[in-house]
């Protein structure tokens, strides 16, 4: 199942969810003093935890698909995935956390339950296995050293 809904798309999904519930339940939204700036706060803090885990991945020329975890040519424990094995999908869901917030809709937690519930139950295990295949020991060592979220 996770090669047929790449984690994009997953957020995307998720983001929509969010919305409709806003629109569908206005009644529920919440304005509060800052929230536009907490928002943009969590976006430029997801999108730069993104950046320079992508750079990271870039700069040691392994690859960035998440549909295809088998062509990892180097197990990256350093930047961003010194402190976390996921730092690209705990900057999407900073994101989605961003769009929430904006949003001022408390439902819209639903979506992220459920986005980081397929990320840690579907997506992440599969690449888990495919890196534990191509890195073995190397890949053991770093499971236990760094957290897979934070």
């Amino acid at each position: 199942m996770h090669r047929l809904l790449p984690p994009p798309a997953a957020l995307f999904l998720a983001g929509l969810l969010a919305w409709l519930l806003a629109r569908a339940l206005p009644a529920w939204q919440v304005a509060l003093p800052g929230q536009q700036g907490v928002a943009i706060a969590l976006a430029v803090a997801g999108a730069s935890l993104m950046l320079a885990a992508a750079l990271s991945l870039l700069a040691a020329r392994t690859s960035l698909n998440p549909l295809n975890h088998e062509r990892a040519s180097v197990l990256v424990a350093v930047g961003a995935f010194a402190l976390s094995r996921n730092p690209i999908y705990l900057g999407d869901a900073l994101l989605l956390c961003a769009w929430l917030v904006w949003l001022g809709q408390p439902l819209g937690l639903l979506a992220l339950a459920g986005f980081v519930l397929w990320l840690d139950r579907v997506q992440i295990p599969a690449e888990e296995r495919a890196l534990a295949q191509r890195f073995g020991a190397d890949w053991q060592a770093y499971r236990a050293r760094v957290r897979r979220w934070l």
